[in-house]
């Protein structure tokens, strides 16, 4: 993973994160949601190959008291199963540590058993549920639960 590269997200990088939003989820997050996010000074990252220079992860953090909550977080699926997720989740376990966090927090479709066993094996837990939290159809609005998890971790301090 030495040649991927981590650099602040900015509305120039957009364009290309949309198509990878797209690509990725069966109800992305819209352009609004992301500008909203950078306007909101959310950690937002691009993750790029530095031998093609072409995208292929971004996270989207929001830091609050004490503990970094992970808004969004996808992996361009030409190049999923390579360990990328795990290299990118402890990633921003550090950024979390660096940050003095004492925990991570995230949510996860209750449908989406590869990121929940992921998460589970780096040590995240099920805190909770939230109904109805995902879209799932938007003509006849059903919605799917959302598994929330979270990770505390331990923070060295002098």
């Amino acid at each position: 993973m030495s040649n991927l590269s981590f650099r602040a997200m900015l509305t120039a990088d957009l364009d290309a994160v949309l198509l990878l939003e797209l690509a990725s989820h069966t109800h992305p997050w819209t352009r609004g949601n992301f500008t909203d996010s950078l306007a909101a000074g959310h950690w937002a990252y691009c993750v790029e190959s530095e031998e093609s220079n072409s995208l292929w992860a971004y996270f989207i953090l929001f830091p609050a008291v004490e503990e970094l909550h992970l808004l969004n977080i996808t992996v361009n699926p030409a190049v999923r199963r390579r360990g990328i997720g795990k290299y990118l989740m402890t990633a921003i376990e550090n950024i979390a540590r660096q940050s003095y966090c004492q925990r991570i927090i995230l949510e996860v479709r209750s449908s989406n058993f590869i990121a929940m066993k992921l998460y589970e094996r780096l040590g995240f837990e099920l805190i909770g549920q939230r109904k109805e939290y995902y879209p799932v159809d938007a003509l006849s609005g059903v919605r799917e639960d959302a598994e929330v998890m979270a990770k505390s971790l331990k923070i060295d301090t002098l």
